[in-house]
C-alpha cells in the first residue's frame, strides 16, 4: 500500500512540475497559442483583515486581498480561470472582446496578463507541499538503491546504503530551505521539485562511489587473508 501511494504522489508531482514548467517556458519563449474569447462572467471574492496579528487580532498590518473568477466563451465553448488577482484582472469587464493565451486548451493570459494559477495553496498542491520530503527521501534512497544494485560486485548491506541516502536527504532539505528564502524574495521556479531532489540525488551518488571503493577494498583484503586450500594428493 506504501508503494502505490508513493507511486501516486511521485506521479502526481511529475505531471504539476511539467505543467508548470511547460508553462513558464511557453510563456517566456511567445508559443502560446492565442484565441479571440469574450468574458461572459466575471465574480470576485474579498478578503481583509491584519496579517500576522497577535491572539486578539490587534497587530499587524491591515490586508485586502481580492481574487477573481473569470468565465470566457472561446470559439464557442466555455472556459473558466479561477484565483486571478486583482490586479491581472482589473479594467476587465463582462462582455468584453479579449485575446486569450492558451496552452494546450488552458487559458494562461488574458491580454498579455497571467492569469495562470501556477503553483497555489490548492488541495492538491498544499497536499504536494506538505508531504514533499517524504516523496523526496523515497526517490533518493531508490535511486541509492538502484545504483548499489547495478554496481552488484560489491555486497552492499543496508547501513551501507544508509549512509549515502542520509546524505543525499540533509542536502535535499538544505536545498528546500534555500528555495523557500528565494521565494520570500518573489524567485520561484517553476521546476523547483527538481532542485531538492536532483543535489541530494547527486549527493547520495557520490557518497554511495566512495562507500563502494571501500566494500570492495575491504572484501578484497578478506579475501587475501584466507588460508588457500591444499591441493589433494593424488592416489597412486
Amino acid at each position: 500500500m506504501f508503494r502505490l501511494v508513493m507511486a501516486a504522489l511521485i506521479t502526481l508531482l511529475a505531471v504539476r512540475t511539467y505543467e508548470e514548467t511547460a508553462v513558464a517556458l511557453a510563456r517566456a519563449n511567445g508559443s502560446l497559442g492565442t484565441a479571440e474569447a469574450t468574458i461572459t462572467e466575471l465574480t470576485s471574492h474579498t478578503e481583509s483583515g491584519r496579517d500576522g496579528g497577535g491572539q486578539d487580532g490587534g497587530s499587524g498590518d491591515w490586508f485586502v486581498h481580492t481574487e477573481y473568477v473569470i468565465e470566457l466563451r472561446v470559439d464557442g465553448e466555455l472556459k473558466t480561470v479561477d484565483g486571478v488577482p486583482d490586479d491581472a484582472a482589473h479594467g476587465l469587464r463582462e462582455g468584453q472582446r479579449v485575446v486569450a493565451g492558451m496552452w494546450r486548451g488552458r487559458i494562461v493570459e488574458i491580454d498579455g496578463r497571467d492569469v495562470w494559477p501556477g503553483w497555489h495553496p490548492g488541495a492538491w498542491d498544499i497536499t504536494l507541499f506538505a508531504l514533499y520530503p517524504l516523496v523526496m527521501g523515497y526517490l533518493i534512497a531508490l535511486a541509492v538503491a538502484g545504483a548499489a544494485w547495478l554496481g552488484g560486485r560489491a555486497r552492499l548491506g543496508r547501513d551501507d546504503r544508509a549512509g549515502p541516502w542520509m546524505l543525499g536527504f540533509f542536502v535535499g532539505v538544505a536545498a528546500i530551505l534555500v528555495l523557500l528564502v528565494c521565494a520570500a524574495f518573489g524567485n520561484r521556479p517553476a521546476f523547483w521539485p527538481l532542485v531538492p531532489v536532483g543535489a541530494g540525488t547527486a549527493a547520495a551518488l557520490a557518497r554511495l562511489g566512495v562507500v563502494v571503493r571501500q566494500v570492495r577494498s575491504r572484501q578484497h583484503g578478506e579475501a587475501s587473508l584466507r588460508p588457500r586450500r591444499p591441493w589433494a594428493r593424488g592416489r597412486g
